[in-house]
């Protein structure tokens, strides 16, 4: 999730079998440790069988929930990366594709796309309300991606069952570059450990896992392993559209955050004269917020009364919020004050991951909601159902506690160079830009919910319209939007919606570069 929000029962009897559990020794002694180190744990795993059916196909897969250990330049181990990944049985792995996928923050596990999104299970929650607590419902997931590719989900380092090891400092992991080369060492020793060089590789990041991706592309491609595709799940690829000092943000910034307000008073039925369908109504907003709005903002104290006048209207029209209150506010609608203004009249706040989700605040008088209510709603639902599965599902033990989120964000090195400098505010757009000129059969699919206060869609949009792509490589870039929020798949009609989006996405991509690939030339 982004940086100032970090995202913080049992399967049928015919999906469990005996485990398998390996252990493999580091080079190193095990458990070694000296005065200036920290105890190096083996590399281990257990393995269990599973069988799923995913759009009418019986898929048998091993379940591998382990951990990799990866080094520095001196080749001694400085962290271990836990994860799970889940392989289809019997796959020939030159065609069969790997996906890596990840959750953001900096500082989140990747708990909430394996329990959530497209992993063989996934955790039964209340849509868009709290659900009840334990015992939660874990299901086999019929939008599961195990039909079209292999999925290993990746924990940060400092998250999940992640950590630093021996000579590893903070330092090595807690940055936009160096987490790009944890991830790039990980995956490298991934694919080289399991004989998967020859697949087709994909990256599916959501928030700042995005961020990651981005800059992914660029390292993965410089170390001669170019990607098929890459997923974007709520975007967040720079740091220039920012909050964090309101009377001096970018006019720009209003203008991108304006039609995810439109779509969250359009879904708490808070629109004069409310639209049926929501598609168009969010297109008009786009066109409002870069056209009109964009023009009246410019022009500061210069703007007209009358111009005034029909832009707080037409405001109201969009977003909802009392006239009055737009022309107090010079026009300029935080989130935080919209989440909080939107419904005060019945006491309630919307959510900042997903606004469809309402809270009660203690204080109803306040200007910001006192939390978010679609973080509390379903965090409870994702940590026990997850670490329940991992010790009797995927028979994992673990040797201490599983962390959803940690602080490992606080204390974040912004600073990003890549190709032509270094970026203090970080744009990982460029690295993408530069991946994709390189390698001109990468596609990017851009999966974006229309409720999502943290990585609204029309600034994923400008930042991937603005990122000087070449025209010729514009089409590789597609999008998907979902009548959802942040975390698309917490609405199951998204997810089958998302669902069926990346399997045509998977099959288009794969179809082109085969047509693509260069035929023998042996007589």
């Amino acid at each position: 999730m982004k940086m100032h929000a970090i995202l913080p029962a049992v399967l049928a009897a015919s999906l469990l079998a005996a485990p398998a559990v390996q252990a493999q020794q580091p080079r190193q002694a095990r458990g070694q440790q000296t005065e200036d180190s920290l105890p190096v744990p083996p590399e281990s795993s257990s393995v269990t069988q599973h069988t799923i059916t995913v759009d009418g196909q019986k898929i048998q897969y091993s379940a591998t929930a382990g951990t990799l250990l990866v080094r520095n330049s001196d080749n001694d181990p400085i962290g271990s990366f836990f994860y799970v990944a889940y392989t289809k049985d019997g796959a020939d792995a030159r065609t069969r594709p790997v996906t890596f996928l990840y959750n953001g923050g900096p500082g989140s596990a990747s708990i909430w796309l394996h329990m959530g999104s497209v992993a063989p299970v996934r955790v039964v929650t209340t849509d868009a309300g709290w659900t009840p607590p334990a015992p939660y419902d874990l299901e086999p997931n019929p939008y599961s991606l195990i039909d079209k590719s292999d999925l290993v989900f990746v924990d940060a380092i400092g998250t999940g069952l992640s950590r630093i090891v021996g000579k590893g400092k903070p330092t090595d992991f807690y940055g936009v570059d160096q987490d790009v080369r944890s991830f790039a060492d990980f995956i490298q020793r991934y694919i080289t450990v399991n004989h998967r060089w020859q697949s087709p590789k994909f990256l599916m990041g959501e928030s700042y896992g995005t961020t990651r991706s981005a800059g992914l592309s660029a390292v993965l491609d410089d170390r001669g392993m170019p990607l098929n595709g890459i997923v974007l799940v709520s975007s967040w690829l720079n740091g220039y559209v920012d909050f964090s000092n309101p009377p001096f943000a970018l006019d720009i910034t209003y203008e991108l955050f304006m039609p995810t307000m439109a779509a969250t008073a359009w879904y708490h039925d808070m629109v004069p004269n409310k639209p049926a369908d929501l598609a168009t109504f969010v297109q008009q907003a786009r066109d409002f917020a870069l056209g009109e709005y964009a023009h009246a903002l410019a022009q500061g104290n210069r703007l007209s009364a009358a111009e005034r006048d029909q832009v707080v209207t037409k405001l109201h029209n969009f977003i909802g919020l009392p006239e009055a209150f737009i022309r107090e506010a010079d026009l300029r609608i935080t989130p935080d004050r919209f989440e909080k203004e939107l419904l005060r009249g019945q006491r309630r706040t919307v959510g900042r991951l997903d606004a469809r989700y309402e809270g009660i605040d203690h204080d109803a008088a306040g200007e910001s909601p006192e939390y978010d209510p679609s973080d509390a709603a379903i965090n409870g639902a994702f940590t026990t159902a997850f670490n329940h599965y991992l010790a009797v599902d995927l028979k994992y033990k673990a040797d201490r506690p599983y962390h959803t989120s940690g602080s490992v964000g606080r204390n974040w090195d912004w600073n990003h160079r890549v190709g032509r400098g270094s970026y203090p505010m970080f744009d990982v757009a460029e690295d993408l830009r530069e991946a994709m000129t390189k390698n001109p059969y990468l596609k990017v699919f851009s999966a974006n919910g229309y409720f999502d206060f943290a990585t609204p869609f029309l600034e994923t949009e400008w930042t991937l319209d603005h990122m000087g792509l070449d025209s010729t490589l514009v089409g590789n870039i597609q999008y998907g939007y979902y009548h959802s929020g942040h975390m698309i798949y917490l609405h199951t009609p998204a997810l089958a919606k998302l669902k069926k989006d990346l399997a045509a996405f998977y099959d288009s991509t794969l179809a082109a570069d085969k047509a693509a690939r260069p035929k023998s030339q042996m007589p």
